[in-house]
């Protein structure tokens, strides 16, 4: 129950070309406090919810607790979260003997992409693809749960 992962901002919409799947995402917070999250997101047409903790030092590792729900469930909990619902489009591309997420967000997060690469270790080494650009991991800025009450449109510099 513990996720290790890396987010990185993206360079290029080259990887657009390299997925194996896309899916649309909703997703907001019942409880978004950096001691724990807790999110209900609509992926397609399944519903989940996911309750996440506070990461550790380098911000590569945190407990997290995913349920799939029931879609109509998932919609009524969405109506239930804070302000600033996050609309994204996940793209899911294989390198090498890893899975990157890439999201595309809309909305008060146009224009920001990030790519996330879940390890097996903090150490685990990983084939870097061209269009991965800077390394955020521990930047709180680019959370979800933060992109929800300060969009990513707000920013004064990046």
């Amino acid at each position: 129950m513990i996720e290790i992962e890396r987010k990185f901002l993206v360079t290029s919409d080259s990887y657009k070309t390299m997925a194996f799947a896309h899916h649309e995402i909703a997703q907001g917070y019942l409880n978004s406090t950096p001691e724990r999250t807790v999110r209900v997101r609509i992926k397609g047409n399944k519903g989940y919810l996911t309750i996440k903790g506070k990461g550790n030092e380098s911000g590569m590792s945190r407990f997290e607790w995913e349920k799939e729900i029931e879609l109509s469930e998932a919609k009524s909990l969405l109506e239930l979260c804070e302000i600033g619902v996050i609309s994204k489009t996940r793209y899911e591309i294989k390198i090498g003997n890893h899975i990157f997420e890439v999201d595309e967000f809309y909305g008060e997060n146009e224009g920001l992409i990030i790519a996330e690469i879940e390890l097996q270790s903090e150490i685990d080494s990983f084939e870097k693809p061209t269009w991965l650009g800077a390394e955020v991991t521990n930047d709180e800025r680019y959370y979800n749960s933060f992109l929800s009450k300060n969009p990513f449109k707000n920013w004064r510099e990046v």
